[in-house]
């Protein structure tokens, strides 16, 4: 994937834990599966975990399986001080399954009121000959026990790799209607790559470009989002000097939406884009979909973004 598509791509409901007690449960997309401890659900704001209640995470990254000699060279107290982990414990762990990996436990320096107890934090490396998992747990006081935190981490699970339409069917959205795109790559299990074409590597906007995600976070008021639309339009930094065609707000399928359609420069070719961004407001949160493609091919290519924006399911 090229730089400028990961860029855009960087811009389930709830499981009972008693029911699945010692099965793994993969949060949507992820290879990286747990026991989740009592209470504990598959977030729909991050690739892991979280208590309903609140007061205890467990998020879940994958990386190249390359990565974990570099991530544990690295991992020392004084770094991992400095990402917001004070170690009190350092563990290699050989996990059921053959898997290897290292447990750093500790306490998260944040102000506290005086006489409460420390947040707690483990940060955990996991290494597979596939894949290497960084999974980080962290309980506000009293949210839950460390060794109930422990025993979830630690029984970490690595399922094979999912095929790009597993990853597709995990979305927390449908597309109904491709228009004629294919997806090339899901990221973090709420964002898919669509484009047209041979190409899975895109350079110089060879291609055109959807990007369709979902981001579970307070969504601005009425009378913020058309400024909240063209901040999150310009905060992408492939491209540059933005003139904006259209910006409107309206109303379809009983829920508010924003549309912009702006003239741009893509920055590592120079060359003259159209970029096509709209966004779907919900109670919790918002659906993004950004378009970008060569301002030539704009009148082939801004319907039938249109068209596949207006056919996903929430």
């Amino acid at each position: 994937m090229s730089l400028r598509a990961l860029a855009i791509l960087l811009s389930l409901a709830g499981l009972p834990a008693a029911a699945l007690a010692a099965e793994p449960v993969y949060p949507p997309g992820s290879r990286l599966g747990f026991e989740p401890a009592q209470g504990m659900v598959v977030s729909r704001r991050f690739t892991g975990f979280e208590r309903e209640s609140g007061g205890a995470t467990v998020s879940v990254v994958e990386l190249p399986p390359q990565a974990y000699q570099d991530l544990n060279a690295n991992f020392t107290t004084e770094n991992l001080k400095n990402q917001g982990l004070i170690v009190k414990n350092r563990e290699e762990l050989k996990l059921a399954d053959g898997h290897e990996g290292v447990l750093f436990s500790g306490e998260q320096p944040i102000d506290q009121p005086p006489g409460m107890p420390p947040v707690h934090k483990w940060v955990f490396l996991v290494s597979d000959r596939t894949v290497t998992g960084i999974v980080i747990g962290q309980t506000l006081p009293g949210a839950e026990t460390d060794e109930a935190m422990r025993a979830m981490l630690t029984s970490v699970r690595i399922r094979p790799a999912l095929s790009l339409d597993q990853q597709v069917a995990a979305l927390p959205f449908r597309v109904t209607e491709t228009a004629g795109f294919r997806p090339v790559r899901v990221l973090a299990g709420n964002s898919v790559l669509y484009t047209e074409g041979p190409k899975d590597q895109m350079l110089n906007l060879e291609q055109p470009i959807l990007v369709l995600a979902e981001a579970v976070q307070p969504a601005p008021s009425t009378d913020q989002r058309d400024a909240f639309a063209k901040q999150a339009l310009y905060s992408n930094q492939t491209m540059k000097d933005f003139v904006i065609e259209r910006a409107q707000s309206y109303r379809q399928s009983g829920a508010d939406w924003h549309e912009i359609v702006a003239r741009a420069t893509d920055v590592p070719s120079g060359t003259p884009v159209v970029v096509s961004q709209t966004i779907r407001f919900q109670p919790d949160g918002y659906f993004r979909a950004v378009g970008v493609v060569r301002a030539a091919d704009r009148e082939a290519m801004l319907p039938r973004f249109r068209k596949v924006v207006d056919s996903v399911a929430f």
